[in-house]
Order: structure tokens, then C-alpha cells, then sequence
């Protein structure tokens, strides 16, 4: 049965910002209350459309349990099952209804894909890497004659979608694909390569492709290929250690004519059309891994509760209940940030980047750590195949390399958002030879600037959640006004120190994404639970409590990592790590 728990999506009666991003404002010191609150609700299409679908898919996978496991073992998805997801609509979830698609919001596409998760991780990967990536491109960049041509195809699951960006030397590093297209006379493009690791690989009958072609008009460009062209083939199913069923392979492409009207989106652009499809992607995964997360909270609670040892169950257990409430806790906090930026999507928002960014790296860590303790409550059950503990924990150890590895992610949020930091400063500069041409506007400039710099190292006159929070809610909301400051002081600091050079502190940035991402996380439960409270839901004082346990948690984590710009074993770490890369091995023995 599917729970009836309400889902945020879009669209929502607030002052939504379409062209500014929360997470960049947060690096200014600015908690942008417009694009924070109210919480979004799911809106009446998606709500009634999901109440048909979650009962049905979970009838059908359900009878489908010992076979999802077998071949989980055995590494493939058999052609029937698969015909079975193209009968149920699954992969047109967000192709457009006059294509023959559900025309889901993204918020209603990744509530789907978390139903299919709590029962098997490579289901979801079939349908999301098909929708999420494989053929995002062709609904984000196509014109209307590709669309027409491949989206009801795609819609029915004839054609089958992957996204092939990935190669050997070129993981998280898109930009330096090897893969390349050469431009022939009659204006075609003669393609040459291999990408690795395509999901639906072996499967898919459309790809989207990119390839060098070093054009003028830029070094990249993106290609949609037919997988039943001349050059095109597939390598054998990879042997993977989780989400075991999914098709991966490499792609081969050798001397393939690809016409010119299948070049998707604009020649030389085809890293940003990597980065928009992966971006707007990115709720597929979050959804998916709240939806684990879920199931693996009713799995782990049963087990505690049935299991007995000396003399009680182990749910009477601090630690085991500790246990239980911080998966609670990582799963409300994953949730709320992954549908916050469901909603910045479907809204249209312009820029949700960094917010998607951080929804992608704390959903994939949180799953990792709640299957950790979900299995560690089952203890040697957990370990045993015939439970579903170790599979989820397989399952769940990719998400956090998927779609750019969240090492890179982090590093990616902290030089995005302290570029606009950078800008600011840029600013002040010119505003000091701007006092000489115009008086008024320099002196602007510089007051403004002033202002900010007095409150980030007083505390006062800093930015201030101006609605009324709920009275439990307003020291959580306060803890954040606090740590927006602190945000936009270290990250002014960090740059007035390395300058250019901050590209090459990996450590510096570490912190610095650590401290925006628990700012944003936080601030998503917040306006989720004063939300809940304003609607006098049922669960409305448990929400406040997982706010309020949120914010002590981040708190804590902040300030350290306020602190370790300036206190750190930074120098001790590179020293160690130079030591053991020079020798390659660990020196130490006790003999």
C-alpha cells in the first residue's frame, strides 16, 4: 500500500525568486526567505496521478520480490520484466502528453522512484537513467522535430535512453573527453570513440552522446545516436558489486555518420548541456534514495521490535533508538532538500545548481549511513544474502559516485558560490576609483560593503528570517541567521587569503561546502516544519523536534569547520599523505 504521506512539489503561493539561487545568497550572507518559504506543496494533478501509480507498482514489484533477487544474483533484468515497466508507463513519467508521456512534475517523477526503490535499486536505475539523463537532453535542448521523432518512441519504452558522457581518463572530469566528431562535407559528423560505464548501455536504442569537435564555437557538442546505426555497439554486462541487474556497458563508436540534425542543442556547447541534464537530473537519485531510505527505517523498526535479547527487545535499547531516530532524522532532512529543488525545477527557476548539487551529496551519504545502521541493528542477519540489509548497502555505495563524485561536488559548491563573493569584492575595488567619477554611487558601494563586513564580524545587522517562525523554530531559525554570517565572513576571508590560488585549497573548500550544505539542508526542514505546524498536521510536533535535532547536529559541525579555517591538522594530513604516496605502502610493523 502506499503511504499517504504528501509530498512537496510545485507550484506553491510564495514570492519565488526565478532568477536568484538560496545557495549563492547564503555565501553573501543573505537568507533569501523568498525561494526558503513556504514549504511547497504537491500540486492536485501529480496527487491524484500518484495515488493511481504507488499502489500499482508496488502490486507489481512486490510479486516480483524473490525474482528481483535472483537476478540481482544473476545480473540482468529479463526482457519481460522490462516489457513490464513499459506497461505500466514508466518510462514516459516526464515525457510531455502530446508525446504520449505522463507530463509528471520532477517532484511527482522522483516520489515515483522512490516507491521503486524501497524494493529494488537497479528498477529505479532502468527508469531513471532512461528519464534522469538518457533522454533529459532531448526534452531540456531538442527542437521540435527531434522531439517529434524520438519522444513517443521513448515515452513507450520502444526506444530505451542512456547518457553517454563518461570514458577512461575522463570520470568526473567531463570537460577532457576523447571521444571525438569531425565535421564532414556534406555537414554530418563522423564519430569515434568509447564511453564506459553506460547505464542501460546494453539496452538502450538512444544515446546521448558527447564528443570533442573543437570548433570555434567551442570544444564539445552533444549528439543524439541510434543505437541500431552502422559503428554502434556494446561491450558484455559489467560485473558490478551493486544495483547488480541494471544494464551497464561500454559504448563503441566507430566511424558512425551522425546527420547534422541529430546534433542536440547548438555545435560547441556541449558541456553545458552535460551540466543542465545532470543538474536537472539529480532529484531522480535523491528521490530514489529517500525512497531506500524509507523502506530501510520499516525493515530496521521491525527488526527491532521482533528481536529479543536478554529478556526485551533491542527497540528498548538507547542505542538501537538512537539509531532509529538519526535515519528519521537523515531521511526528513534528505527529503525536504531533494523536493525544495523538485520545486525550483518545476517552477523554473533559473539557477538551482548548488541546490541541486547539495540535495545530490547529502541524500547519497544519508542513505549510506542509514543502510549502514539498518543492517548493524540486524546484525548477522544483516550480513546474510537472504535479508535485504547488504543488498541495500551494495545498492546505496554508487550514489555518492554517480553523476560526479561528491569530492568533486563539494569543491564545485564552494568555488560556484564564492565566485559570486569574488564579484563582490571586484566591486569594491571599482567602487574606490568610482568615488572620484561618481560620488554617490562609490560611497554606495562602499557602505553597503561596510555593513556587511561590521555584521559578519559583530553578529549584528546581520541578514534575519523576517516571517514569523513557529515560537519552538525561531532559536533554529536563529542558529542559521548566525551561520549565513559566519559563511560569508570565511568565505570573504578565504579569498582575500589565497585569491586565484583558492582553486588549489581543496581542504579550505571542503569546509566551506560543508557549511553551506548544512545551511541549506537546515533551512529546508525549517520551512518544512513551520510549514507542517501552519497546516496543524498531525506530525507537525515530531517535525519541530527533528528541526530542532537538525540544527544541534549542524551546529556543531558548522563551528567546527568555521574553526578549522584557522585551527586544522591540514599541514600534518599533507605531510602523512606525502610520506605514504612516496613510499606506497604503510612503513609500520610491529615486528
Amino acid at each position: 500500500m502506499a503511504e499517504p504521506t504528501p509530498v512537496p512539489s510545485n507550484p506553491a503561493p510564495s514570492t519565488l525568486r526565478l532568477d536568484r539561487s538560496a545557495v549563492k545568497q547564503l555565501f553573501l550572507g543573505d537568507i533569501f526567505e523568498e525561494n526558503l518559504f513556504p514549504y511547497p506543496t504537491m500540486r492536485e494533478r501529480d496527487r491524484e496521478m500518484l495515488g493511481m501509480m504507488l499502489d500499482s507498482i508496488d502490486d507489481f514489484l512486490a510479486a516480483q520480490k524473490d525474482d528481483l533477487r535472483k537476478w540481482d544474483d544473476e545480473a540482468h533484468q529479463p526482457e519481460a520484466f522490462i516489457q513490464g515497466l513499459r506497461d505500466m508507463g514508466l518510462f514516459g513519467l516526464i515525457i510531455p502528453e502530446e508525446h504520449g508521456g505522463l507530463a509528471l512534475s520532477n517532484a511527482a517523477y522522483a516520489r515515483v522512484l522512490g516507491q521503486t526503490s524501497g524494493h529494488d535499486s537497479s528498477v529505479s536505475l532502468t527508469i531513471g537513467a532512461h528519464s534522469s539523463i538518457g533522454m533529459k537532453g532531448l526534452l531540456l535542448w531538442g527542437n521540435d522535430a527531434q522531439k517529434a521523432r524520438y519522444l513517443p518512441r521513448l515515452a513507450s519504452g520502444e526506444l530505451i535512453a542512456a547518457f553517454c558522457l563518461t570514458e577512461s581518463g575522463a570520470g568526473s572530469d567531463a570537460a577532457s573527453v576523447r571521444t571525438k566528431a569531425e565535421l564532414q562535407d556534406d555537414g554530418s559528423w563522423l564519430l569515434n570513440g568509447e564511453k564506459i560505464w553506460i547505464t542501460n548501455g546494453g539496452i538502450a536504442g538512444f544515446y546521448t552522446v558527447f564528443a570533442r569537435t573543437d570548433t570555434p564555437e567551442g570544444k564539445m557538442t552533444a549528439f543524439i545516436v541510434d543505437a541500431d546505426w552502422a559503428g554502434v555497439s556494446h561491450g558484455p554486462h559489467e560485473d558490478k558489486m551493486g544495483i547488480r541487474s541494471s544494464s551497464t556497458t561500454t559504448v563503441s563508436f566507430a566511424d558512425v555518420k551522425v546527420p547534422a540534425e541529430n546534433v542536440l542543442g547548438e555545435v560547441g556547447r556541449g558541456f553545458k548541456v552535460a551540466m543542465s541534464i545532470l543538474n536537472n537530473g539529480r532529484t531522480g537519485l535523491g528521490g530514489g534514495a529517500v525512497g531506500g531510505m524509507k523502506q530501510l527505517i520499516r525493515l530496521a523498526s521491525q527488526q527491532a521490535q521482533d528481536r529479543k535479547q536478554f529478556g526485551k527487545s533491542i527497540a528498548e535499547f538507547g542505542l538501537v533508538r538512537e539509531k532509529i531516530a538519526q535515519m528519521t532524522l537523515d531521511c526528513f532532512a534528505a527529503e525536504s532538500a531533494v523536493f525544495m529543488v523538485a520545486h525550483y525545477i518545476d517552477s523554473g527557476c533559473e539557477d538551482y545548481s548548488l541546490e541541486a548539487a547539495i540535495s545530490k551529496v547529502f541524500a547519497s551519504e544519508a542513505i549510506q549511513r542509514t543502510a549502514h545502521e539498518a543492517l548493524q541493528i540486524a546484525a548477522g542477519n544483516g550480513f546474510m544474502k537472504e535479508f535485504p540489509y547488504e543488498k541495500f548497502s551494495r545498492d546505496a555505495r554508487i550514489l555518492s559516485i554517480f553523476e560526479g563524485t561528491n569530492e568533486i561536488l563539494r569543491l564545485y559548491i564552494a568555488l560556484s558560490g564564492l565566485k559570486d563573493v569574488g564579484s563582490s569584492l571586484s566591486e569594491i575595488k571599482a567602487a574606490v576609483n568610482e568615488i572620484f567619477n561618481d560620488p554617490i554611487k562609490g560611497f554606495g558601494v562602499l557602505g553597503s560593503y561596510a555593513q556587511r563586513r561590521f555584521s559578519q564580524s559583530t553578529g549584528i545587522g546581520g541578514d534575519r528570517i523576517l516571517r514569523p517562525l513557529a515560537p519552538r523554530l525561531a532559536a533554529c531559525g536563529a542558529v542559521y541567521e548566525k551561520y549565513a554570517s559566519e559563511l560569508a565572513r570565511v568565505s570573504d576571508e578565504a579569498l582575500r587569503a589565497y585569491g586565484r590560488g583558492i582553486a588549489d585549497q581543496q581542504f579550505v573548500l571542503k569546509r566551506i561546502a560543508d557549511i553551506s550544505i548544512d545551511l541549506f539542508i537546515g533551512l529546508c526542514v525549517l520551512s518544512r516544519a513551520d510549514s507542517l505546524v501552519q497546516a496543524s498536521d498531525p506530525a507537525a510536533d515530531e517535525a519541530q523536534t527533528l528541526c530542532e535535532m537538525f540544527m544541534a547536529q549542524a551546529r556543531r559541525r558548522m563551528l567546527r569547520n568555521v574553526r578549522g579555517m584557522q585551527r586544522n591538522e591540514d599541514a600534518a594530513v599533507e605531510r602523512i599523505a606525502t610520506s605514504i604516496l612516496g613510499r606506497g605502502s604503510y612503513p609500520w610493523d610491529v615486528i
